[in-house]
């Protein structure tokens, strides 16, 4: 029978509406509730971005660690640069205190005419001829008075290292003309010596001209014997002395000359007729080669070359010091960036 169940339905749905209408605050809050159920459903990672939280953990850990090796090595260049500034001033002071000897030779056809100081003794000077190439011809009548074609001087002056006893020197003129090989042949002769060798002192200063223009010549004389060696050559010999001049800069800007010199000696074979007691003395000078040799002392450490050195260092230093400031600062903020994310991932989550 119908009418009756569509009554009864009717009188169901009544009072739903009117529990409804008695209670509209309890409604709301299951509606909230749903959709409060619904909003917490997790979504699918798709849903929440294209890369997942542990693959971007791990492209941040690679960067971060990248960039502590990256500092690592600019740490380390840093710290070669540091040496390398300190080596550089090690090695320039070094060189400032120990300066290089430096060596040049000077090549010229005419010499200044060097002087040559005998101290003969009770020895007279026989002969003095230039002679050109090597040759020197034969003696005619050893032991006699010959011709003196050289200039030479006598003079006498205080020894300056007593200032008691007189000394005598005889100055010649040395040769000139290196490219002729001119040379100069003197002859001595002693009668008589109480001596067991018989030999003559000679020494060589650099310019005879200076000599004879000098105004004190004795004063120049004693400040040559106290500024050069003196050699010998011996009686009964021919001595051949090749010389060659050394220049020497000093520091202060002077200037000192020094002769160098290679002695050959050939014995002198007597042929006189009759047996002398005599003593005979040949000696030959010669310019050796014509090259003047100067020494000086140079400092082989540049100042600009150690100046950009060192601003090329700081400058690296400066840069390594800038890229290590950035890393750190790129560092710390990957790091507040992946702990934000982290955050909000969680928070999401939650």
């Amino acid at each position: 029978m119908p009418k009756p169940e569509v009554s009864a339905s009717y009188q169901e749905l009544s009072e739903d509406v009117e529990r409804v209408c008695e209670n509209p605050t309890e409604e709301r809050e299951g509606e909230m509730e749903v959709h409060e159920d619904s909003s917490s459903v997790i979504l699918p990672d798709g849903e929440l971005g294209t890369t997942t939280p542990s693959l971007r953990f791990s492209k941040t850990c690679l960067k971060n660690v990248f960039s502590v090796i990256l500092l690592f090595i600019y740490l380390l260049l840093m710290a070669v640069a540091v040496f390398l500034v300190y080596q550089t001033i090690s090695d320039f002071r070094e060189k400032l205190k120990h300066p290089v000897m430096s060596v040049t030779y000077k090549e010229v056809s005419l010499y200044d005419a060097p002087g040559i100081a005998f101290y003969p003794g009770k020895a007279r000077l026989l002969s003095c001829k230039h002679h050109y190439y090597d040759h020197i011809p034969p003696l005619i009548n050893p032991g006699q008075p010959g011709d003196i074609e050289c200039t030479t001087q006598r003079i006498n002056y205080t020894d300056p290292f007593t200032n008691q006893t007189m000394k005598y020197a005889l100055v010649v003129q040395g040769p000139r003309d290196v490219k002729k090989r001119e040379l100069v042949f003197l002859q001595f002769h002693l009668n008589e010596t109480d001596q067991d060798f018989s030999a003559i002192d000679y020494l060589l200063f650099s310019s005879f001209q200076e000599f004879v223009s000098s105004p004190e010549k004795a004063k120049f004389m004693k400040d040559c014997e106290s500024s050069y060696s003196s050699w010998k050559f011996s009686a009964g010999f021919r001595t051949w002395v090749k010389m060659s001049l050394v220049k020497t800069k000093e520091e202060d800007g002077s200037e000192t000359v020094e002769f160098k010199q290679e002695t050959s000696v050939v014995n002198y074979i007597d042929q006189r007729t009759k047996p002398r007691s005599d003593q005979l003395f040949f000696v030959v000078f010669e310019w050796k080669d014509p090259f003047i040799q100067t020494v000086q002392d140079i400092i082989t450490a540049n100042p600009w070359n150690m100046i950009a050195l060192l601003c090329g260092i700081f400058l690296a230093l400066f840069k390594a010091a800038d890229f290590a400031k950035l890393s750190v600062k790129w560092m710390i903020k990957i790091r507040r960036r992946h702990l934000k994310r982290t955050r909000q991932v969680t928070n999401h989550i939650s």
